[in-house]
């Protein structure tokens, strides 16, 4: 079949249809490589974001297992609470008893001191008429107690004068005698010896803060070594006075015995810290570097036979003679004991029979007040007995409270020595408060760096916590022991 040619109107047209498709086809090219690059950058993003949840989908799984693994523990330990948190105390349903009434000697007016100064305020003149005011009578009186203004230092200047004697040809002179204002050579007097002692032990004052309150308030500078050299000097004029209490603890009917530690020269030791009852009580200090029952017995020497109260310490168990062991201590044991078995009825039993054995005993002491001395050893041997069989139910058996048992079947003789001797403590508080304050010296100084420095914090101590015990004032005792030491004339 013949075709004709096509004409030249044909052939434009053909060939603009070609190109407008060409050019549509490079448009849809071009927005299909938009499209594809800008969901690749999406699937980057999403490919980010995806591990940013993955890495943190890892931490929460961990911190999960965690969780877990402590709340395992805590189903363990059973109800115990943490150690930072207190359980909740019940509340009580019962009524309030009454508010207790001040005794009668407290209810009056504050004590009014003794006026040392007195500063009168009147009127000349009638303030409305201005006639002049005749007689007076006192309206009322107010007190104001204020410290003088701060002082220097006194610096006492001693000359001693030589004269000449025609008749024997000589120079005289007298000789200087300082005792009772000096110690030995030292250039400082005893009142302000005595107040560097009383600032260093009673108040536990570093030696800096020492040197800084002399400057500030007395306008007197003063090396800490001097202040170091005075402590020591005054260790020495005293040391008679610490021996002699040293003997008075050796010669007590009671004492209760302590012992915590001490730092000497970077090295650890202990203070062994002994304390009697009474209004003419003894705190005394020595430092070993042995927590060992050889230090005791060197302390004691042999010369004490009366009743020691100490707590468990096998450091005490050499003693041979009457020993009365702090209940506070057992009674501590056993409510922790309790608490870590609660959910074991033997053991809450166990330790509430124990408990409810002290209790009775303190009821008895109070409901007899003054039994006789048969009376105290019947209920002594009672209660012994009934220790002995608390003893002997778990001390041969494994059970949580072997330890405890077997404590009991030890020491039962030293238990209730409290029953047989009136005005002994059952417990060792006595020690344990008169040995806080060589704890506290501790933490803020951290020890004492010489022997030398031991032995002065030790003895001193010893003195001036005797003196508060017995309720004198530590700084007018060490200031007369001081002006009654001999000083060596000039």
């Amino acid at each position: 079949m013949r075709t004709s040619p096509a004409s030249p109107e044909g052939e434009a047209l053909t060939c603009c249809a070609f190109s407008s498709k060409r050019s549509a086809n490079v448009d849809f090219g071009v927005s299909l490589r938009a499209e594809n690059k800008a969901l690749r950058k999406q699937l980057a993003e999403a490919l980010t974001e995806l591990a940013q949840v993955s890495t943190e989908l890892q931490r929460v799984l961990a911190e999960l297992v965690a969780a877990q693994r402590r709340i395992a523990e805590l189903e363990q330990r059973g109800d115990e609470p943490p150690p930072l948190d207190r359980p909740n105390r019940p509340r009580s349903t019962d009524p309030k008893p009454p508010r207790r009434k001040r005794a009668p000697q407290y209810n009056r007016a504050r004590q009014r001191e003794a006026p040392t100064r007195i500063v009168r305020h009147s009127l000349e003149r009638c303030p409305e008429c201005k006639y002049r005011l005749r007689g007076e009578s006192l309206d009322y009186a107010r007190q104001v107690i204020e410290l003088p203004p701060p002082q220097p230092v006194e610096v006492i200047e001693h000359q001693v004068i030589k004269r000449y004697c025609p008749h024997c040809g000589r120079w005289r002179s007298p000789k200087l005698d300082l005792t009772g204002q000096v110690l030995g050579q030292s250039r400082m007097g005893v009142r302000l010896t005595g107040l560097i002692a009383y600032l260093r032990t009673s108040l536990r004052l570093p030696v800096r803060a020492i040197q800084s309150y002399l400057e500030t308030a007395h306008e007197l500078s003063i090396s800490t070594g001097e202040i170091v050299l005075l402590l020591d000097q005054v260790r020495q004029a005293t040391t008679e006075a610490v021996a002699g209490l040293k003997r008075e603890m050796q010669a007590s009917m009671i004492l209760h015995a302590d012992e915590t530690g001490w730092r000497q020269d970077g090295q650890n030791g202990y203070i062994w810290a002994f304390s009697t009852p009474g209004e003419q009580g003894i705190r005394y200090y020595e430092f070993d570097q042995s927590r060992g029952q050889a230090v005791m017995r060197r302390i004691l020497g042999g010369e004490f036979h009366g009743h020691l109260v100490s707590d468990f310490y096998c450091g005490y168990n050499d003693y041979e003679g009457q020993h009365q062991r702090c209940w506070t201590h057992l009674l501590r044991d056993l409510h922790e004991l309790k608490e870590k078995q609660a959910k074991d009825p033997s053991v809450v039993e166990w330790a509430k029979a124990v408990r409810e054995l002290y209790d009775e005993t303190q009821k008895w002491l109070q409901k007899a007040r003054d039994p006789s001395r048969q009376q105290r050893e019947e209920q002594y041997v009672s209660l012994v007995g009934k220790t002995h069989a608390l003893g002997l139910q778990y001390a041969q058996v494994e059970h949580p409270c072997r330890a405890l048992a077997k404590r009991l079947l030890r020491h039962e003789d030293e238990l209730f020595q409290f029953v047989l001797i009136d005005g002994l403590s059952a417990n060792n508080n006595l020690a344990e408060r008169s040995i806080r304050p060589m704890v506290i010296m501790r933490k803020i100084s951290g020890g004492s760096r010489s022997p030398s420095g031991t032995k002065t914090r030790m003895a001193l101590a010893s003195l001036f916590a005797t003196w508060q015990a017995r309720g004198l004032n530590p700084f007018v005792q060490c200031l007369e022991l001081l002006s009654r030491q001999p000083t060596p004339a000039s």
